[in-house]
């Protein structure tokens, strides 16, 4: 167990406030739902309840992926969890049910309520993820959602029934019910519209935006439910499709420098294919920060396989196996040559600069070692573990 840790969060400094696996080919990463594995189920007993006097409230920020993953592992610490999704998402399943019948994006909203479901092995559960292949791909779980919003005449009150079938052990909630489009800028100039040519984009992104932001209003409840919190988590996810499209909405940025808690970014483990094709781990870090959070993150956790060392340079466990190429030498810009990924690249020198920009860095080995590209939940779990410690630390 390693992590560095220089300087304490902006935040706390400046408000004073207290504390918020199946197997799959690393050809083809997030094929499935990672937090969808018996792994996770072995957490339940494995860590001691962190719990206190008061249940620690925590609110996990994303998306369909990366939150499910954090909600299980905060779950199985006792801590009283919900999760803010974003509404950009425009593929698959999904897209078809905005572009065809007008409703709300139910795609992570829905993986979000699985995370949360009280028995993961409950039939209902089980449907609420199956996939009708000759319907057009969709989920049960997709379907339910859309026809309970069109028969009841709201989306939140489609969740919250979803949650009662479930028996959820935790609120999710959309960051706005606005009809908004994702916008975003390539590294190399190019302008792209749409969440899902987003996360497939050649180069990896610059910088994204909502098209039109005034169609954005951000949900009452996933504002109240951020600024309650004692721990705020950023991720893991897709960072410029997920994590960011949540700080885009006016009001969530704000609620979060309101908050009397802290915030942790769990960095990614590797590149997503095009959407964060080359970045290290300080450059997601900075993106965050060029999108609303300069001052506002407490703690940031990246995987690192090793100690890291002065003037070393660290590229992750798996590099080796899974390093592909690069186009024309841009490090940005992703190449199908070999549908290869490669690991979040993270240095000795690099974590200094990322905590004089305010945040205490923690490092851990974070990956699982059969599936790099994926959390091991035990490790996930005991540095989420310190996190919260952290949280209750007077000194902190």
């Amino acid at each position: 167990m390693y992590h560095i840790a220089i300087s304490r969060g902006l935040k706390s400094q400046q408000q004073g406030r207290n504390v918020v696996s199946m197997s799959f080919s690393v050809k083809r990463p997030f094929k499935q739902d990672p937090s969808a594995t018996a792994a996770f189920a072995a957490l339940r007993g494995a860590l001691p309840n962190v719990g206190h006097a008061r249940a620690f409230r925590t609110v996990v920020i994303g998306g369909g992926t990366g939150a499910p993953v954090s909600i299980k592992t905060l779950l199985s610490l006792g801590a009283e969890t919900s999760a803010v999704v974003a509404m950009a998402d425009d593929g698959g399943s999904t897209g078809k049910l905005r572009a065809q019948a007008n409703v709300t994006p139910p795609g992570d909203i829905r993986k979000c309520l699985i995370a949360f479901a009280e028995d993961p092995d409950d039939a209902l559960t089980q449907a609420f993820k199956y996939r009708f292949e000759f319907a057009d791909n969709h989920t049960l779980g997709n379907l339910m959602l859309s026809a309970l919003e069109q028969a009841s005449g709201s989306f939140p009150q489609a969740v919250r029934i979803c949650e009662g079938l479930l028996h959820a052990k935790g609120h999710v909630y959309p960051s706005t019910l606005g009809n908004v489009v994702l916008v975003g800028e390539t590294k190399d100039g190019r302008v792209i519209e749409g969440q899902a040519l987003l996360s497939h984009s050649r180069t990896a992104l610059e910088r994204v935006w909502l098209k039109d932001p005034s169609t954005a209003q951000p949900y009452p409840e996933a504002i109240k439910a951020i600024c309650e919190a004692d721990l705020i988590v950023l991720g893991p996810g897709s960072l410029f499709t997920s994590i960011i499209p949540n700080l885009l909405v006016p009001g969530v940025t704000e609620a979060i420098r309101a908050s009397r808690g802290k915030t942790l970014f769990v960095c990614g483990l590797a590149d997503m294919q095009g959407e964060t094709w080359g970045l290290s781990a300080e450059e997601h870090v900075s993106a965050l920060q060029a999108h609303g959070m300069t001052g506002l993150l407490d703690y940031v956790l990246i995987n690192t396989p090793q100690p890291l060392r002065p003037g070393g340079y660290e590229a992750g466990n798996f590099a080796s196996e899974v390093e592909g190429p690069t186009i024309a030498g841009d490090p940005h810009r992703y190449s199908e040559a070999t549908g290869r990924i490669r690991p979040v690249s993270i240095s000795f020198d690099s974590v200094r600069r990322i905590q004089e920009t305010g945040p205490m860095v923690i490092t851990r080995n974070l990956a699982n070692s059969q599936n790099p590209t994926w959390h091991d939940p035990l490790a996930l779990s005991r540095a989420f573990a310190e996190v919260l410690k952290l949280c209750r630390s007077p000194q902190m």
